[in-house]
């Protein structure tokens, strides 16, 4: 993918962007930016769909609309002219767009941005993700639409967000899940870490619906997957074998390095050295973690 400077400065999150609506903009930065001190009426404005966001707790509108009402709208909505020049599409605020309509506005104030798809889509993410908006699957289809659509690369979707290249190839394994799975995740049934843990089940959801009906910890959920891919049978999770457990500090060493490369870490350590392990399924991606050793030189 060319080299985009705007990846970077999209990076340092929408506030940023906002707060220098008045500064000159460079000749290399495609944004054209227009005035910001201006309400539109509600009904010019509507949603985008390519959002990421896709769920909205009908309390969190309900709570929200009670707020407009008493105060009004204090942060503006950011908007784009629509491709067929009726009216605006949201970039970012359809959460606060919904809670004024509940509340019944006329007018809503906007900061317009004349971006293209790939920027809109960028501003959709850093924003969500800064609000901790999205659940982990939102997340992750966001991701998965910028590299489809636009050539993205792990690495520049790390630098455009501002999250670690692991925390990308993490959130892009749950996609890997089947349709009923996810769903475990996005209404916050198991944690995106239970998930993630059971991308390598030959059915994930039955031992997703466990983990809601037993409790069970991601890390039971590790053991019983590395009991499956060393040919054990057994569907519940790995007990003792006798052998001393590992101790706290090896085992928050091998979440370290397994939260640095994106893959299962374990570390065997012995009286006379030891080993360490990094389990992968694919060559595409002992290639990915062969490319994530040779940049930590």
């Amino acid at each position: 993918m060319a080299e985009d400077k705007s990846g970077k400065r999209l990076g340092r999150g929408l506030a940023a962007l906002i707060g220098e609506m008045d500064q000159p903009v460079a000749e290399a930065q495609p944004v054209k930016v227009t005035p910001s001190d201006r309400s539109l009426p509600i009904e010019v404005i509507q949603r985008n769909p390519n959002n990421p966001r896709h769920t909205f707790r009908e309390e969190d509108i309900v709570e929200l609309a009670q707020s407009v009402r008493d105060h009004g709208l204090l942060q503006p909505i950011v908007v784009r002219p629509s491709k067929d020049g009726d009216g605006y599409e949201i970039i970012a605020g359809e959460r606060r767009w919904r809670a004024a309509q509940r509340a019944e506005l006329d007018t809503l104030p906007v900061i317009i941005r004349d971006v293209d798809d790939r920027v809109a889509l960028e501003l959709a993410i850093i924003e969500n993700v800064q609000r901790a908006d999205l659940n982990p699957i939102e997340e992750a289809l966001g991701y998965e639409q910028l590299m489809r659509e636009h050539a993205y690369t792990q690495g520049d979707l790390g630098d455009v967000i501002g999250k670690s290249r692991s925390h990308v190839a993490n959130t892009l394994r749950l996609l890997k899940l089947p349709n009923d799975v996810r769903d475990f995740v996005s209404d916050g049934r198991i944690s995106a870490g239970h998930a993630r843990s059971l991308v390598g089940f030959d059915n994930p959801k039955s031992v997703a619906e466990r983990i809601v009906r037993d409790g069970l910890s991601v890390r039971q959920i590790e053991e019983l997957a590395a009991a499956k891919s060393d040919g054990g049978a057994s569907d519940k999770p790995a007990k003792s074998s006798g052998k001393a457990d590992k101790d706290v500090d090896t085992r928050q060493l091998e979440k370290t390095l397994s939260d640095a490369t994106g893959y299962k870490v374990e570390i065997n350590h012995k009286s006379k050295g030891g080993e360490l392990r990094i389990r992968y399924k694919t060559l595409d991606q002992l290639d990915d973690l062969c490319r994530v050793l040779q940049s930590a030189h």
